[in-house]
């Protein structure tokens, strides 16, 4: 008899960084003086108590904040000691003809088991094309090569080189972080409704269900303004390719982990327990190779 998934919550995009250890040169921003400070495992601990239908926090994917190889190597090196973190999204120089030799050496070192995709902010990058560059697409083949995955980070206008990448790197398994930014605040969705929809049509990509109240108006959104985007989500993607993300300490701008945690509670009324289970645990298992759960 096959037993039914344990009820557990995985927070498969949320951030750590230790001022004191390592720069966070894009906390100097003065709209991010309130998460201008360390934030620890036990910080997220004590946290994300708000339980998300009926499941707490069991694990998380720490993923990296900034574009350089020794951030990466100190969340491996947490994720090793940190029961609580099962997975690292980090940061590898795609460019670099090295490239390999990087990926070699993290995965080999402290805590690489942990390593399982990579992460680049294209989201800041003016190149039209970025992702299309053929350094780029030599350094996504590395690691492709290495088994790892994709975070895809760009915001709606830039959804085009997602679904480029899409087309052309059918082998590489992606998701989209933030799900592709929406303009919430705006509430201008059309286009990015279309390219969403294009962007699904590729089987291989899958989405996190994150981010989403800091593209809010981060005083006054309300569950009414996330629930376009996430039926949106739910008919591109469909539960089995959308993963449950808080984006803390990000989120912290606009209400935090646990009114998040309290509105994705409020999403799920409509969604039955196998929706709900891939939502908040299976689509991240079987993207970042988690320990299995019976």
């Amino acid at each position: 008899m096959t037993s039914a998934p344990a009820p557990v919550l995985i927070d498969a995009h949320h951030h750590l960084w230790d001022l004191d250890e390592r720069p966070q040169p894009w906390l100097d921003d003065p709209d991010l003086t309130s998460i201008r400070r360390t934030f620890t495992p036990d910080d997220l601990r004590s946290t994300a108590t708000r339980p998300v239908a009926g499941r707490h926090l069991h694990g998380t994917v720490a993923v990296q904040c900034v574009p350089e190889v020794p951030e990466t190597e100190d969340l491996l090196a947490l994720a090793e000691r940190e029961p609580l973190i099962e997975a690292v999204v980090g940061w590898a120089d795609l460019t670099s003809p090295a490239i390999g030799d990087t990926l070699d050496r993290l995965l080999a070192g402290p805590g690489g088991t942990c390593l399982r995709s990579l992460r680049h902010l294209v989201q800041g990058e003016t190149e039209p094309s970025w992702l299309q560059r053929p350094d780029v697409e030599r350094g996504l083949a590395a690691a492709r090569d290495r088994g790892l995955s994709y975070d895809v980070l760009v915001r709606s206008h830039q959804l085009d080189q997602a679904i480029r990448l899409a087309e052309r790197f059918p082998d590489l398994p992606q998701v989209l972080n933030h799900a592709g930014k929406p303009d919430i605040a705006g509430g201008e969705l059309a286009t990015w409704r279309e390219q969403v929809r294009r962007l699904a049509a590729h089987e291989h990509v899958v989405c996190k269900l994150s981010g989403l109240i800091t593209e809010a108006d981060h005083d006054s959104w309300t569950t009414s303004d996330i629930r376009p985007v996430w039926d949106e989500l739910l008919t591109s993607f469909g539960p089995d390719r959308l993963m449950f993300g808080s984006d803390w300490p990000v989120a912290n701008l606009a209400g935090g982990w646990n009114r998040w945690a309290a509105t994705v509670d409020e999403l799920l009324t409509d969604c039955g327990e196998s929706e709900i289970h891939a939502l908040l645990a299976g689509t991240a298992t079987a993207f970042y190779r988690l320990p299995a759960r019976g």
